[in-house]
Protein backbone atom coordinates (compact mmCIF):
# COMPACT_ATOMS: atom_id res chain seq x y z
CA UNK A 1 0.00 0.00 0.00
CA UNK A 2 1.68 3.69 -1.16
CA UNK A 3 0.92 6.68 0.91
CA UNK A 4 -0.20 9.30 -1.96
CA UNK A 5 -3.74 9.88 -1.75
CA UNK A 6 -3.90 7.35 1.39
CA UNK A 7 -5.50 8.73 4.89
CA UNK A 8 -2.04 9.49 6.47
CA UNK A 9 -1.85 9.21 9.91
CA UNK A 10 0.91 11.35 11.86
CA UNK A 11 2.77 9.19 15.27
CA UNK A 12 1.86 10.55 18.64
CA UNK A 13 5.29 10.82 19.60
CA UNK A 14 8.54 11.40 17.95
CA UNK A 15 11.80 12.46 20.62
CA UNK A 16 10.08 11.06 23.37
CA UNK A 17 7.53 9.57 25.67
CA UNK A 18 5.80 11.31 28.42
CA UNK A 19 5.76 7.99 30.73
CA UNK A 20 8.00 5.60 30.77
CA UNK A 21 4.83 3.62 29.87
CA UNK A 22 1.90 4.47 27.93
CA UNK A 23 -0.91 3.25 26.11
CA UNK A 24 -2.88 5.01 23.40
CA UNK A 25 -6.31 3.97 21.25
CA UNK A 26 -7.25 5.52 18.48
CA UNK A 27 -9.83 4.84 15.54
CA UNK A 28 -8.84 5.15 12.11
CA UNK A 29 -10.12 5.14 8.68
CA UNK A 30 -10.45 2.93 6.24
CA UNK A 31 -7.27 3.19 3.68
CA UNK A 32 -5.17 4.74 6.23
CA UNK A 33 -1.47 4.54 6.71
CA UNK A 34 1.22 5.70 8.99
CA UNK A 35 4.93 6.91 7.62
CA UNK A 36 7.74 4.64 7.68
CA UNK A 37 9.39 5.58 11.07
CA UNK A 38 10.99 4.08 14.06
CA UNK A 39 11.33 4.99 17.46
CA UNK A 40 13.22 4.59 20.57
CA UNK A 41 10.53 2.36 22.43
CA UNK A 42 9.21 -0.84 22.04
CA UNK A 43 5.40 -0.54 20.36
CA UNK A 44 2.79 -3.48 21.10
CA UNK A 45 -0.04 -2.77 18.88
CA UNK A 46 -3.56 -4.14 19.16
CA UNK A 47 -6.54 -4.20 16.97
CA UNK A 48 -9.73 -3.68 19.11
CA UNK A 49 -11.81 -4.22 15.48
CA UNK A 50 -10.57 -4.62 11.57
CA UNK A 51 -7.65 -5.73 11.27
CA UNK A 52 -3.78 -3.84 11.29
CA UNK A 53 -1.21 -4.31 9.03
CA UNK A 54 2.05 -3.92 9.68
CA UNK A 55 5.04 -3.45 7.15
CA UNK A 56 8.56 -4.00 8.63
CA UNK A 57 11.31 -4.08 5.78
CA UNK A 58 9.46 -6.28 3.26
CA UNK A 59 7.43 -8.41 5.78
CA UNK A 60 4.23 -7.64 6.04
CA UNK A 61 2.67 -8.84 9.71
CA UNK A 62 -1.15 -8.68 10.02
CA UNK A 63 -3.05 -8.73 14.04
CA UNK A 64 -6.36 -9.77 14.45
CA UNK A 65 -8.04 -9.78 17.36
CA UNK A 66 -6.95 -13.09 19.19
CA UNK A 67 -3.12 -11.36 18.42
CA UNK A 68 -0.86 -8.31 18.50
CA UNK A 69 2.36 -7.77 17.05
CA UNK A 70 5.26 -6.49 19.01
CA UNK A 71 7.53 -3.87 17.70
CA UNK A 72 10.56 -3.85 19.51
CA UNK A 73 12.60 -0.50 20.13
CA UNK A 74 14.62 0.93 16.74
CA UNK A 75 12.30 -1.05 14.42
CA UNK A 76 11.61 0.81 11.22
CA UNK A 77 7.87 0.29 10.49
CA UNK A 78 4.56 1.25 8.53
CA UNK A 79 1.40 0.83 10.29
CA UNK A 80 -1.64 0.40 7.49
CA UNK A 81 -5.22 -0.41 7.57
CA UNK A 82 -7.15 -1.19 3.98
CA UNK A 83 -10.51 -1.22 6.39
CA UNK A 84 -11.69 0.92 9.38
CA UNK A 85 -10.13 -0.20 12.36
CA UNK A 86 -9.70 0.40 16.21
CA UNK A 87 -6.83 -0.05 17.55
CA UNK A 88 -4.38 0.20 20.85
CA UNK A 89 -0.98 0.94 21.28
CA UNK A 90 1.36 0.48 24.07
CA UNK A 91 4.65 2.11 24.05
CA UNK A 92 7.46 0.46 26.51
CA UNK A 93 10.99 2.00 26.68
CA UNK A 94 13.73 0.49 28.26
CA UNK A 95 14.54 -1.42 30.51
CA UNK A 96 10.65 -2.05 30.72
CA UNK A 97 10.96 -3.59 27.22
CA UNK A 98 13.93 -5.75 28.17
CA UNK A 99 11.42 -8.82 29.01
CA UNK A 100 9.76 -8.84 25.86
CA UNK A 101 11.14 -10.59 22.54
CA UNK A 102 14.12 -9.25 20.47
CA UNK A 103 12.40 -9.41 17.10
CA UNK A 104 9.52 -8.42 15.74
CA UNK A 105 6.44 -10.97 16.10
CA UNK A 106 2.95 -11.67 17.10
CA UNK A 107 1.97 -12.66 21.06
CA UNK A 108 -1.12 -14.58 21.46
CA UNK A 109 -3.65 -11.70 24.19
CA UNK A 110 -4.69 -13.89 26.65
CA UNK A 111 -8.37 -13.31 28.06
CA UNK A 112 -6.35 -11.14 30.78
CA UNK A 113 -4.48 -9.08 28.29
CA UNK A 114 -7.72 -8.34 26.45
CA UNK A 115 -9.55 -7.34 29.51
CA UNK A 116 -6.62 -5.32 30.47
CA UNK A 117 -6.32 -3.59 26.97
CA UNK A 118 -10.17 -3.08 27.04
CA UNK A 119 -10.10 -1.72 30.31
CA UNK A 120 -7.41 1.05 29.20
CA UNK A 121 -9.07 2.04 26.08
CA UNK A 122 -12.36 2.77 28.49
CA UNK A 123 -10.79 4.72 30.84
CA UNK A 124 -8.90 6.85 28.19
CA UNK A 125 -6.00 7.54 30.50
CA UNK A 126 -3.78 10.74 30.00
CA UNK A 127 -0.20 11.87 31.20
CA UNK A 128 0.89 11.58 34.12
CA UNK A 129 -0.30 8.65 35.43
CA UNK A 130 -1.70 8.21 38.82
CA UNK A 131 0.80 5.19 40.83
CA UNK A 132 -2.47 3.13 40.27
CA UNK A 133 -3.01 3.29 36.63
CA UNK A 134 1.11 2.98 36.34
CA UNK A 135 1.51 0.10 38.13
CA UNK A 136 -1.49 -1.67 35.95
CA UNK A 137 0.44 -0.95 33.09
CA UNK A 138 3.60 -2.56 34.48
CA UNK A 139 0.85 -6.15 34.93
CA UNK A 140 0.37 -5.26 31.85
CA UNK A 141 3.92 -5.20 30.11
CA UNK A 142 5.00 -7.98 32.76
CA UNK A 143 1.51 -10.61 31.20
CA UNK A 144 3.23 -9.85 27.54
CA UNK A 145 6.55 -10.61 28.42
CA UNK A 146 5.32 -14.34 28.96
CA UNK A 147 2.54 -14.83 26.27
CA UNK A 148 3.16 -16.99 24.20
CA UNK A 149 5.02 -15.80 20.82
CA UNK A 150 3.51 -16.48 17.05
CA UNK A 151 6.14 -15.10 14.57
CA UNK A 152 3.20 -13.50 11.66
CA UNK A 153 -0.58 -14.12 11.94
CA UNK A 154 -0.15 -14.34 7.94
CA UNK A 155 3.51 -14.65 7.22
CA UNK A 156 4.22 -13.76 3.22
CA UNK A 157 7.12 -15.50 1.64
CA UNK A 158 9.39 -13.80 -1.31
CA UNK A 159 9.89 -17.35 -3.03
CA UNK A 160 8.83 -16.82 -6.47
CA UNK A 161 6.83 -20.12 -7.04
CA UNK A 162 5.01 -19.87 -3.38
CA UNK A 163 4.36 -16.01 -3.60
CA UNK A 164 2.48 -16.57 -6.58
CA UNK A 165 0.42 -19.09 -5.11
CA UNK A 166 -0.45 -16.68 -2.73
CA UNK A 167 -0.92 -14.07 -4.85
CA UNK A 168 -4.18 -16.37 -6.44
CA UNK A 169 -5.19 -16.93 -3.19
CA UNK A 170 -5.14 -13.75 -1.93
CA UNK A 171 -6.96 -12.23 -5.05
CA UNK A 172 -9.80 -15.22 -5.01
CA UNK A 173 -9.70 -16.61 -1.17
CA UNK A 174 -13.08 -18.91 -2.56
CA UNK A 175 -11.04 -20.41 -4.88
CA UNK A 176 -11.17 -24.21 -3.84
CA UNK A 177 -8.28 -25.70 -5.97
CA UNK A 178 -6.34 -28.73 -3.90
CA UNK A 179 -2.74 -28.76 -3.57
CA UNK A 180 -1.50 -30.36 -6.36
CA UNK A 181 -4.09 -28.27 -8.86
CA UNK A 182 -2.57 -24.94 -7.51
CA UNK A 183 1.03 -26.51 -7.87
CA UNK A 184 -0.05 -27.63 -11.35
CA UNK A 185 -1.36 -23.86 -12.14
CA UNK A 186 1.93 -22.33 -11.70
CA UNK A 187 4.42 -25.42 -13.04
CA UNK A 188 5.33 -26.64 -9.80
CA UNK A 189 4.72 -29.36 -7.66
CA UNK A 190 3.17 -30.29 -4.48
CA UNK A 191 6.01 -31.52 -2.96
CA UNK A 192 8.10 -28.02 -3.30
CA UNK A 193 5.12 -26.21 -2.33
CA UNK A 194 4.67 -28.00 1.03
CA UNK A 195 8.60 -27.69 1.11
CA UNK A 196 8.33 -24.06 1.00
CA UNK A 197 5.49 -23.09 2.70
CA UNK A 198 6.90 -25.18 5.96
CA UNK A 199 10.22 -23.20 5.24
CA UNK A 200 8.46 -19.52 4.37
CA UNK A 201 5.47 -19.36 6.71
CA UNK A 202 6.30 -21.71 9.35
CA UNK A 203 2.83 -23.79 8.89
CA UNK A 204 1.45 -25.31 5.87
CA UNK A 205 -0.39 -23.48 2.87
CA UNK A 206 -3.84 -25.75 3.60
CA UNK A 207 -3.26 -23.56 7.23
CA UNK A 208 -2.36 -20.05 5.47
CA UNK A 209 -5.27 -20.50 3.20
CA UNK A 210 -7.76 -20.75 6.54
CA UNK A 211 -5.67 -17.84 8.42
CA UNK A 212 -6.57 -15.86 5.03
CA UNK A 213 -10.17 -16.59 4.72
CA UNK A 214 -10.70 -15.62 8.50
CA UNK A 215 -8.69 -12.43 7.36
CA UNK A 216 -10.86 -11.84 4.41
CA UNK A 217 -14.28 -12.35 6.65
CA UNK A 218 -13.65 -9.98 9.10
CA UNK A 219 -14.86 -6.42 7.76
CA UNK A 220 -17.12 -9.04 5.93
CA UNK A 221 -18.67 -9.71 9.18
CA UNK A 222 -18.03 -6.26 10.15
CA UNK A 223 -20.02 -5.13 7.65
CA UNK A 224 -23.13 -6.94 8.97
CA UNK A 225 -23.58 -8.95 6.14
CA UNK A 226 -24.85 -12.72 6.45
CA UNK A 227 -22.70 -16.25 7.77
CA UNK A 228 -24.14 -17.99 4.95
CA UNK A 229 -22.95 -15.77 1.64
CA UNK A 230 -20.05 -14.94 3.36
CA UNK A 231 -18.89 -18.58 3.76
CA UNK A 232 -20.31 -18.90 0.01
CA UNK A 233 -17.85 -16.60 -1.10
CA UNK A 234 -14.63 -17.81 0.51
CA UNK A 235 -15.19 -21.57 -0.94
CA UNK A 236 -17.45 -23.02 1.87
CA UNK A 237 -20.01 -25.67 1.25
CA UNK A 238 -21.94 -24.83 4.06
CA UNK A 239 -21.94 -22.08 6.91
CA UNK A 240 -21.57 -24.75 9.39
CA UNK A 241 -18.03 -25.45 7.64
CA UNK A 242 -16.87 -21.95 7.49
CA UNK A 243 -18.60 -21.66 11.39
CA UNK A 244 -16.31 -24.40 12.55
CA UNK A 245 -13.31 -23.40 11.00
CA UNK A 246 -13.49 -19.42 12.66
CA UNK A 247 -14.26 -21.43 15.76
CA UNK A 248 -10.89 -23.15 15.81
CA UNK A 249 -8.83 -20.11 14.65
CA UNK A 250 -10.83 -17.37 16.32
CA UNK A 251 -11.77 -19.47 19.57
CA UNK A 252 -15.14 -17.50 19.00
CA UNK A 253 -18.09 -17.77 16.39
CA UNK A 254 -18.62 -15.65 13.48
CA UNK A 255 -21.70 -14.09 15.32
CA UNK A 256 -19.42 -14.05 18.52
CA UNK A 257 -17.11 -12.20 16.94
CA UNK A 258 -19.20 -9.48 15.09
CA UNK A 259 -21.05 -8.84 18.86
CA UNK A 260 -17.26 -8.29 19.93
CA UNK A 261 -16.30 -5.67 17.48
CA UNK A 262 -20.06 -3.80 17.86
CA UNK A 263 -19.14 -3.84 21.29
CA UNK A 264 -15.49 -2.57 21.06
CA UNK A 265 -16.40 0.07 18.65
CA UNK A 266 -20.00 1.65 19.96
Amino acid sequence: MSLPGKNLQIPPFSDRLPEPVLFRSACVPAEAAYPVHSHAWGEFVYSFSGVMEVKVGDRQYLAPSQYGLWLPPGVEHQGLNRYEACHGSLYVSAPFSDALPEQTCALAVSPLVRELLEHLRQQNLTPPYSEADTRLLQVLVDQLADAERMGSYLPTSNDPVLSRVMGILDRDPGDSRSLPELARAVHSTERTLMRRSQRDLGMSLAEWRQRLRVVKAMPRLEAGDKVEAIALELGYASASAFIAMFRRLMGVTPDEYRRTVAGASG
